[in-house]
Order: structure tokens, then C-alpha cells, then sequence
């Protein structure tokens, strides 16, 4: 019995591949294969040369990364060195303002390249050098040295605590200095530093000028004068002026109403006649605080030729006058005027 039992348990050996008879079913689980062979149409075939390692080869394109470089084409913004022309924009502004005003005038005057020639347009800048160069006609004057205000005292040109327009300063010490070889003029030198007005009216031809316009500076309340005066080497003769009234108001009265119109001086000088206004006196050399009036003698004049510009800061007037034998130069006069006007403004 127990041999049969045996005999039951495993018939026979062969039913254990009855357990899978055929793998063939499998493909039956998909009863149409047709839509998997158009995946693979057939894998046996060429399973290995559908690497995916060729599918990796387009990516390699990312070496094309590498075209990055190209990006180098950014020098070609490089045009940003174009914008280099604003600095010597910025220089020019420089050598006009910066430079001080007087530079802008010594350009005119055809001496480029001399931005250290002189010029005062600050009262924090006292010390200045004169000019050294004589090619084109200009004087060398000595350091210059704007006076100290008194502590706390405002400039004239200063609207807002001076209207007034008083120049605090010791007048007598803002007339421009003689020029390096000049002779002083002792008959200005006056007492003390301040000139008698008869002094100054000498200057005028006209007995009726002088009594006329001497009663107009009485009745103004001028309250000094002080002057300056030289001969220079080649014959040019200078004299300056600069008159001192209560405030900056009746200056310009003065100046507008009595010394000078827009077209010609008011008063014939003993130097000259027949004067215009100067229309090539150059913008630059004029100084933005000081009312300027330039004029020069027409031809045909006597044996010298007088140049005079009248001009206003503040409470003061100025009268500059020059004259030479055979003609005045225009240098040497827009050269005095110009310095005059820095001092004062």
C-alpha cells in the first residue's frame, strides 16, 4: 500500500512541464501583438543596434555649448570707449569755469594750453600767478593777492547779506597792480592811496565836463577814489580809477546815466575824441558780476589812439584808460580789464 501511495503522489515526472506547457500562451495575453512589433517591429533582430547610446550622440550638441564663445561678438559693444568724447567735453567745461574765467579770455587772446595764466573768481583763491608770456601782446603782472575780507563780512556780489553790493575790502588794495616793467605813474599815487576828484576829472577835455559831471559825483555822495596809474616799455600808457559810492544801486546810476551810453562814452577824453563800443571785445574775458562797457577810438585819430571801458561791481565803478602812440593794441586792454573785473567782482 504505502508503494502505492508513492505511485499517486507522482504518477509520472512529465506533468511538471504540464505546468507550463508552451510559452507560446504568453504572446495569447496579447491577443494583437501588431501594435508592440511597430515599437520594435521585430526584437531579435537588432535589439543591440538600437543602442541608446547613438540616441545620446545628438546630445552632443551640448559640446556646441561651446559656441559660448561666440559670445566674444560682446567686445563688439566695445563702442562704450566711444563715449570717452564726454571727458574732454568735461575738460573744455573745465578750462572755461574751473580754469577760471580768465582762461576763456586767454584763449581768445590765441594763448592755448596756458590754463595756469591768472585769473581770480573765488574769494577762497587769493594767491594767483601773473602772466609770463609775451608772443601775443600780454603783460606779466606780479602775484596778485585778492585782500581778506574782514571776519564775517560778505562780497559784494553776495545778494543775499549785502544788498547793498559794499565791497568790504580795502578798495585801495583792489586796484589792479603795474604790470612787471612798467613805470608808475606818481601822479596818481594821491595821499595816502585815495585821489582828489579834481585828479580824476583831469582826464576829461571839456571844462563843462569836468564841472558837470564833478557836481554829479558830489551830489551821488562818492565817498573816495582810488587809482593807479603806468607807462610800460612800448609807450602804453595806463591809468585806472575806481570810484566808491554808498551802494551798488547808485554805482549803476552812475555808471548808465552819466559816464557812458549804450553807443559812446558820455564825456570826451583828453586822449581821444571820437569813441564805439567795442563789438570785438571777447564774451569770455567778461566777468558774470561786472556791468562792462569797452570802447575804442575811430579813426582817423591824432598821434596816439585811446582805448576806455567802464564797468560796475558792487558799489564801486572803474575807469580804465589806455592809450599809445601809433595805436593801442586790443590785448594789452582786454588783458587790464579783465584782471580789473576779478578784482572787484
Amino acid at each position: 500500500m504505502t508503494t502505492e501511495t508513492n505511485t499517486n503522489a507522482n504518477p509520472d515526472p512529465d506533468p511538471v512541464p504540464n505546468a507550463n506547457p508552451d510559452p507560446d500562451p504568453v504572446p495569447n495575453a496579447n491577443p494583437d501583438p501588431d501594435p508592440v512589433p511597430n515599437a520594435n517591429p521585430d526584437p531579435d533582430p537588432n535589439p543591440v543596434p538600437v543602442p541608446v547610446a547613438e540616441v545620446a550622440q545628438p546630445v552632443e550638441p551640448v559640446p556646441a555649448v561651446e559656441s559660448v564663445p561666440a559670445v566674444e561678438s560682446v567686445p563688439a559693444v566695445e563702442p562704450v570707449p566711444a563715449v570717452e568724447p564726454v571727458p574732454p567735453v568735461k575738460k573744455d567745461r573745465r578750462l572755461l569755469r574751473a580754469t577760471l574765467r580768465w582762461v576763456a579770455a586767454v584763449a581768445v587772446f590765441g594763448v592755448v594750453g596756458t590754463g595756469t595764466a591768472y585769473g581770480i573768481t573765488r574769494l577762497d583763491r587769493t594767491d594767483v600767478p601773473g602772466l609770463a608770456t609775451h608772443s601775443d601782446g600780454r603783460w606779466t603782472y606780479p602775484v596778485l593777492v585778492k585782500p581778506p575780507l574782514p571776519s564775517g563780512s560778505p562780497g559784494p556780489n553776495d545778494d543775499a547779506r549785502n544788498l547793498a553790493g559794499t565791497h568790504y575790502a580795502d578798495l585801495r588794495k583792489l586796484v589792479l597792480p603795474a604790470p612787471r616793467g612798467a613805470t608808475a605813474d606818481a601822479l596818481l599815487k594821491g595821499t595816502d592811496g585815495w585821489l582828489p576828484t579834481k585828479d580824476f576829472l583831469a582826464e576829461f577835455a571839456s571844462a563843462d565836463d569836468r564841472k558837470e559831471l564833478g557836481q554829479t559825483l558830489l551830489d551821488r555822495g562818492l565817498r573816495h577814489i582810488a587809482a593807479r596809474g603806468w607807462t610800460t616799455p612800448d609807450g602804453t600808457r595806463t591809468r585806472i580809477y575806481l570810484l566808491q559810492f554808498d551802494t551798488a544801486a547808485v554805482a549803476e546810476t552812475i555808471l548808465n546815466g552819466k559816464l557812458m551810453s549804450q553807443a559812446a562814452p558820455t564825456y570826451a577824453l583828453r586822449d581821444g575824441d571820437q569813441f564805439e563800443l567795442d563789438g570785438k571785445f571777447p564774451d569770455p574775458a567778461r566777468i558774470e558780476h561786472v556791468l562792462l562797457a569797452p570802447y575804442t577810438e575811430l579813426k582817423p585819430y591824432g598821434a596816439r589812439q585811446a582805448r576806455q571801458a567802464y564797468l560796475a561791481s558792487g558799489d564801486t565803478v572803474g575807469v580804465i584808460i589806455q592809450s599809445r602812440k601809433g595805436g593801442m593794441p586790443a590785448v594789452p586792454f582786454e588783458q587790464t580789464v579783465t584782471l580789473q573785473s576779478e578784482l572787484l567782482d
